[in-house]
């Protein structure tokens, strides 16, 4: 067995290890901070990439490394780390991302006054991500699944003085509870069911390979189903996509490590992790198709009235999210993962851009932009190169992975064809109005079109990671063409979906380029009126702008009986339950107080006393013969 495989244990030690150095100096230590998060992330994505050589050798095999954790009685829970082809491209991918933010965040974060504080919570981030890819069991995974969101809701939060800040941290973890709950019932569920208690993922594919073996149909469907529903949780899809564009609120090289290779992908990565449990069920694989191809169509459409430039980015993820659970769910394993991979590059190449945007311009309103393709052209065109990715316009690498997704889904499920197919002429559609508004024209800023005199290019420590994104999301969908399938068999995929429809392909460019045509005859010559949606259908508009009103329906369903029935239980606890303890200790002290009066010391009171005591007994004894 190669060496770097046998240590892959390292990787996520080495971000752990700089969280622990960077949270003992303090904030004091800025400059080191930064080198120190830096250098192991820099670590990390070395040896990652070294382990990823090693399994690209023909001879590779996969490897565990297991040993025991916890005996409770004859029961021994086991913890260990796995490599394997899925793990190793996960790892490269969670590194990479993560040493370039960490790279990035020395510009755009150079002013905070918390900024070791920040990278220690990075390096806390990416050791949680990296555990959760090495586990070599569902156990292990769900602490690292639930430390991942305790890291997004520290850096979501991170600016904490901000109330918008505080309350999306606090959104972002409640909502994902939801998913957890089902998470954990389902990974109980497994634990019961499975031969000897196995919660194993060698176990779990040798089981439901044949499918499910001595477990029914029925219950590995309602397993699958609550796997599923912590991804939902975890990646953002429909209902629980509300948390992530409210997450925004963090700082923006947060966005792109959460939107690009951590938490949102833990979702998909742990369906591809347990995705022979999910083709045991033909129910649980037609729910993810169906959740991700509405997803996909459902945020793509919302994005196209959006005027914040990260909210924008964000919905955009969720509907590429949505895209990798309907391959998932089509049965293309290569696709979703092939999706994950390229998708990683190009979003952070976006949200990175973004930052170095809102870095110069101290806004996110797309509205107040305009004209800083001039003084911001390194941005402009990395940020160029990631708007094409997103669209699906080849050569870019969205091309080839969202094509082989759409060609899964001509063939799989005509339906989920066409939303496929919407979604990709929204996503072009938005992208291109974001980039001319952002861009092109002139400056539409408050101040006037002398505030692009101002405006300068981000430092070269922002802008070399977006030079390193854009090279990336040019070239990396070549890792796996509708000709090679080289992905296919490199992750030991015998579920390779076929490859190379031409009515898939010319689809996919024709929507992609429709958009983009389209996109600029709107916003860049102004051919076509802005306002002729606002117009004619005024009411679609505002409900694009509200985002469907999901909010809003959460708020009257869910959170205003909820918040009643608190009032309710706190009105109860405070005047009955309250109540009944002041009475009884008021009560308690009348009665003292009238001892206090009785117990005086004069002859004359203890005699009434015992008078009054002696008549209370001769009425008590003539009324119980009475009433016998």
């Amino acid at each position: 067995m190669d060496m770097y495989t046998k240590a892959a244990w390292i990787i996520p030690l080495l971000p752990f290890v700089s969280f622990l150095v960077l949270t003992a100096l303090g904030r004091s230590y800025r400059t080191a901070g930064v080198w120190i998060g830096s250098l192991a992330s820099l670590s990390a994505f070395v040896m990652s990439l070294l382990v990823l050589l090693e399994r690209l050798k023909p001879n590779a095999v996969d490897y565990n490394y297991t040993l025991d954790w916890i005996t409770i009685n004859r029961y021994t829970f086991n913890i260990g780390y796995e490599v394997t082809n899925l793990t190793a491209m996960m790892l490269v991918v969670v590194t990479l991302v993560g040493f370039l933010v960490n790279v990035y965040s020395a510009g755009y974060m150079k002013n905070d006054e918390r900024i070791t504080v920040f990278y220690g919570y990075i390096s806390l981030f990416t050791f949680s991500m990296l555990g959760l890819v090495l586990s070599d069991n569902m156990l292990s995974l769900y602490i690292f699944w639930e430390l991942v969101g305790v890291c997004s809701f520290l850096l979501v939060g991170f600016w904490c003085s901000k109330p918008s800040a505080r309350a999306a941290a606090k959104k972002a973890f409640i909502v994902t509870r939801i998913g957890d709950a089902g998470l954990l019932i389902g990974i109980l569920l497994l634990f019961w069911y499975m031969p000897d208690h196995s919660l194993g993922f060698t176990m779990i594919e040798s089981v439901f390979d044949g499918q499910g073996g001595s477990i029914t149909t029925g219950i590995t469907t309602v397993i699958a189903l609550l796997i599923f529903l912590g991804a939902v949780g975890k990646s953002g899809q429909f209902p629980l996509h509300i948390w992530l564009p409210d997450a925004m609120e963090g700082p923006t090289p947060i966005s792109a490590l959460i939107h690009a290779a951590t938490m949102v992908a833990a979702g998909v990565f742990l369906i591809a992790r347990t995705f022979d449990i999910f083709e045991a069920s033909a129910i649980a694989m037609n729910t993810v198709a169906y959740v991700g191809g509405f997803t996909a169509i459902f945020a793509a459409t919302i994005a196209l009235a959006q005027n914040d430039i990260k909210r924008i980015l964000a919905y955009s993820t969720v509907s590429q999210l949505g895209y990798m659970m309907m391959a998932l769910g089509l049965g293309s394993l290569t696709g979703g993962i092939f999706h994950l991979f390229t998708h990683a590059f190009f979003k952070a190449l976006l949200f990175l851009g973004a930052g170095s945007i809102i870095h110069a311009v101290h806004t996110q309103n797309i509205n107040e932009m305009g004209g800083l393709g001039k003084p911001m052209r390194l941005t402009a065109w990395t940020f160029a190169i990631g708007a094409l990715a997103l669209a699906g316009i080849p050569p870019f690498a969205g091309f080839w992975s969202k094509d082989l997704i759409l060609t899964v889904a001509l063939e799989e499920n005509p339906l989920l064809f066409a939303l496929g197919l919407g979604a990709a002429f929204c996503t072009a559609l938005y992208m291109t109005r974001l980039y001319v508004l952002v861009f092109l024209g002139k400056s539409r800023s408050p101040q006037g079109g002398s505030a692009l005199g101002k405006v300068k290019e981000s430092p070269w420590v922002m802008t070399l990671p977006l030079v390193v994104l854009a090279a990336l999301s040019l070239v990396a969908g070549f890792v796996e063409t509708p000709w090679n399938g080289w992905l296919g068999t490199w992750l030991s995929d015998e579920r390779v979906a076929p490859h190379g429809s031409a009515v898939a392909i010319a689809s996919s460019i024709a929507v992609g380029l429709l958009g983009l045509v389209i996109g600029w005859l709107i916003y860049g010559k102004g051919r076509i009126s802005r306002t002729i949606i606002t117009d004619r259908m005024p009411w679609l508009t505002k409900l694009l702008e509200n985002k469907y009103y999901v909010d809003e329906c959460y708020e009257a369903v869910i959170i205003k009986p909820l918040r009643a029935f608190g009032t309710g239980l706190m009105a109860f606890d405070t005047y009955v339950i309250g109540g009944a303890v002041k009475l009884a200790g008021s009560a308690a002290s009348g009665a003292s107080k009238l001892a206090l009066k009785l117990q005086n010391g004069h002859v004359q009171t203890y005699s009434v006393a015992a008078v009054i005591g002696f008549i209370v007994i001769i009425i008590a004894i003539i009324g119980r013969r009475i009433l016998s």
